[in-house]
């Protein structure tokens, strides 16, 4: 039985995008007038197919609205008065695009293979909307020009969770495939070491597989690093290395706005985010223990096998966010609350910063030195406002939201068709 707990936890803003559920509503009003559940009764084909026919023109009519509000919030946006805009006025946590978002060629596209208009009891459900903006997205992007970076999570979007990149996963030659095409490749991950073998050991499959290609030429090979920690630890693909990846030093890559992260400062926020852990705790009496980093702490189950409530997990994020929000530290460098699915940790800085360190390192030599935000795209699992560490990203470059290592499989074969077409 739902109890009004569960209810009221589920409609916590920090469980929903608002943007999806705003197109969520919308879609909801056709769907109660056109979809027809008495249809289940009704045994001639024509009939059914007229309703599924009625109900594709209105979703792909309000979703072309849509479209329509998003161009003018661009517009808005090159003027710097984005929040003048209808859409922002509508939707007031709505971000930056960095493109267009052809939502009414991507729905129907996305209807050809999950049936939306066909469906008479489930409206358009928030995955549907989502899928939708993803092929949306990859089409906007393309429709401007070619990728030059695409930026990748790892557990949960290239692997499954506290896996490892096998050479059999399919996600492998889909990436090769965009190497080919000399889109340079970043993984942003938030496992934080500085020894190149234990991210041989989550990645070998793709590193050996970019060894062996036949494929790529020598100087694509090196289009492809390692990001760990967020925004911390830089690996580059080097052949001659045992582990295929060589460690950068700090000085040869950070960022001018990273000068200011100080030992001092970097040491007093993690002193704070291990007192507020240890309170969560002592308070939710969680049977973990606190490991420090050099860049990162968290807490994590003291018992093999033993998994914290999903409920725990969220009110330590949303804790230890609020307490460093608070701080002083906080308050001088970014940082990164998050449920890695059964931890929490908070890291120096953010995926934003990583995927910024991977745009001006392959953009060294672009205009501006730095690869552009609409030139980008990042691909992860965690994109909710609070305690996931995907959602930042977003305001460096295009996104595309998955939920699962196969959907990453099947955004990138859209990508490649996408590619192959052009």
């Amino acid at each position: 039985m739902t109890t009004r707990y569960r209810v009221e936890y589920a409609l916590k803003t920090h469980r929903r995008d608002q943007l999806i559920e705003w197109i969520k509503g919308l879609l909801a009003v056709p769907f109660v007038l056109h979809s027809q559940p008495t249809g289940v009764f009704e045994t001639r084909t024509s009939t059914v197919a007229q309703q599924a026919e009625e109900a594709h023109r209105r979703y792909a009519e309000i979703l072309k609205d849509v479209e329509i509000m998003i161009d003018d919030h661009i517009e808005h946006q090159k003027s710097k008065q984005e929040a003048q805009s209808k859409l922002k006025l509508l939707v007031p946590s709505v971000g930056t695009f960095f493109t267009k978002l052809p939502l009414e060629q991507a729905f129907k596209e996305q209807d050809m293979r999950r049936f939306i208009s066909s469906r008479r009891f489930v409206p358009p459900s928030f995955n549907d909307i989502r899928l939708i903006l993803n092929t949306a997205q990859i089409m906007g992007l393309l429709a401007s020009g070619p990728l030059d970076l695409a930026t990748f999570d790892g557990d949960v979007t290239l692997y499954d969770d506290g896996q490892s990149l096998e050479p059999t996963n399919p996600v492998v030659s889909k990436i090769i495939y965009l190497m080919s095409k000399n889109t340079k490749i970043g993984i942003v991950t938030a496992a934080g070491y500085d020894e190149a073998e234990r991210y041989y050991g989550r990645l070998h499959g793709l590193l050996e597989a970019v060894k062996n290609s036949d494929v790529l030429s020598e100087g694509q090979r090196k289009n492809l690093v390692v990001m760990g920690g967020e925004s911390n630890f830089l690996f580059e693909y080097d052949p001659s290395s045992p582990w295929l990846l060589r460690y950068l030093s700090r000085r040869t890559w950070i960022l001018p706005e990273m000068l200011r992260w100080t030992e001092q400062a970097i040491k007093e926020l993690l002193d704070s985010a291990e007192w507020a852990l240890e309170e969560c705790k002592t308070n939710l009496k969680l049977p973990g223990k606190i490991i420090r980093k050099t860049r990162a702490v968290g807490i994590v189950p003291e018992v093999a096998g033993y998994r914290f409530p999903r409920e725990s997990l969220e009110e330590t994020v949303l804790v230890v966010q609020k307490k460093l929000e608070m701080s002083a530290a906080g308050k001088s460098i970014p940082f990164c609350a998050f449920n890695g699915g059964n931890d929490v940790f908070v890291d120096i800085g953010d995926k934003s910063w990583g995927v910024l360190v991977c745009q001006r390192y392959f953009g060294a030599n672009e205009e501006g030195g730095s690869i552009r935000g609409d030139r980008t795209l990042h691909v992860g699992d965690q994109f909710l406002s609070t305690g996931s560490n995907d959602f930042k990203a977003r305001v460096v470059g295009t996104t595309a939201w998955i939920a699962s290592p196969s959907e990453t499989v099947e955004l990138l074969g859209e990508l490649s068709t996408l590619i192959s077409s052009k």
